[in-house]
């Protein structure tokens, strides 16, 4: 690799890592909200809470990584237009293919990444996540019950703590269970302890109480005075081994051998297509280089700037984001339409890539190509 090429290489990886970060960090914010609950008001831990939001960032590192190349390529090239760089390069007879090379080097170890993300990081991650949350589920109430509040645990279970000592015990609790109208129970107990049944299913264990019932029709209360006393907590609809698991938490060979008669036709489309997307959105790395240089590289240099070509670069960019968004849907609803999830990135990058190998634009109205060093007002 010659020094040239390092040099605008270099602009772009220390751009691109830059770029990353800073996008990782603002969506890493955004999502921390969704479980900032879970460590403030309902007791789970730093180290959790911490887990849960690094489980969700490589799908977004999936969306992040070709923005980011698209973004850092916009700029470096424009960087390098602007101080006069890459006119210099052009007058020592440098053809745009060569001076786009080291985007395309950048956008290739992108394709590789992208590749192992989709294949390997995303579905483990998506997995160990939905298997966490199956977890805390599972011991709600040690992350809702909080002292001094009235926790919903559930549909039609309240519980109230007044006091939890540092071993753990519960202090003043008062449970209230409608999950059954027909038995409406209160139950109120000086002290209990959080259990695991055999089952897996957390239940609470309660000392010196008393338990409330309604009976119904007659309005009559019942009032019974126990020693130990205990209320499961049942699971919620979520249960583990009942969970469809979504395909994005599959592996990528599951995806495709599992078949129509085993999953129904409407989750067959969804698992082929997304396998499909994990082999061809990495592929978009290599269009948003290519329309980023060409957008830049083509065509003469104008000393009143480049913002022309800067919008025209976002605008195509924007529309081939949404374009493979269709595709997607459609390829959903119709697997003969899969064929154009791959179609789309390679004509994206191929049309991009014509250009640069042409000396002048067809479309530009100039019949011969400038002079090495000629510039255009």
């Amino acid at each position: 690799m010659l020094g040239i090429d390092r040099y605008i290489l270099g602009q772009l990886a220390v751009g691109m890592v830059l770029v990353t970060i800073g996008l990782t960090a603002i969506l890493w914010l955004t999502q921390s909200l969704r479980f900032i609950e879970l460590t403030v008001n309902k007791g789970a831990s730093i180290a959790t809470f911490i887990k849960l939001t690094v489980l969700v960032m490589p799908n977004f590192l999936t969306i992040i990584l070709p923005v980011a190349l698209f973004t850092v390529t916009l700029f470096t090239y424009n960087k390098l237009i602007t101080d006069r760089e890459l006119v210099v390069l052009r007058a020592a007879g440098w053809s745009h293919w060569a001076l786009a090379k080291p985007a395309m080097i950048l956008a290739g170890i992108n394709v590789v990444l992208g590749l192992i993300l989709n294949l390997w990081i995303i579905p483990w991650s998506n997995e160990a996540f939905h298997k966490l949350q199956y977890q805390l589920r599972s011991t709600a109430t040690g992350v809702m019950l909080q002292e001094g509040q009235f926790s919903q645990i559930g549909k039609g279970l309240t519980v109230y703590v007044r006091a939890r000592d540092p071993k753990g015990e519960l202090l003043g609790l008062i449970i209230h269970d409608r999950r059954n109208p027909d038995r409406v129970i209160t139950i109120l107990a000086e002290r209990g302890a959080l259990v695991q049944n055999e089952d897996g299913t957390p239940s609470v264990l309660m000392f010196n109480g008393t338990r409330e019932q309604v009976t119904p029709g007659s309005n009559r209360l019942s009032l019974l005075s126990f020693d130990t006393d205990s209320v499961q907590f049942a699971d919620g609809p979520d249960n583990d081994d009942d969970r469809v698991r979504d395909a994005r938490e599959r592996s990528t060979h599951e995806l495709f051998s599992l078949s129509e008669s085993v999953i129904g036709p409407v989750q067959f489309r969804q698992f082929r297509v997304e396998g499909h997307q994990r082999f061809a959105s990495p592929l978009y790395h290599l269009s948003f280089a290519f329309l980023a240089t060409a957008c830049l590289l083509c065509g003469w240099f104008n000393r009143r700037g480049q913002t022309d070509r800067l919008v025209i670069a976002v605008a195509l960019m924007v529309l081939i984001q949404a374009l493979a968004l269709g595709v997607s849907n459609i390829a959903t609803k119709h697997l003969m339409w899969v064929p154009l999830m791959y179609l789309l990135p390679v004509l994206c990058a191929v049309v991009p890539a014509w250009l640069l190998l042409m000396p002048t634009l067809p479309f530009s109205g100039r019949r011969k190509p400038a002079p090495p060093g000629m510039v255009a007002e």
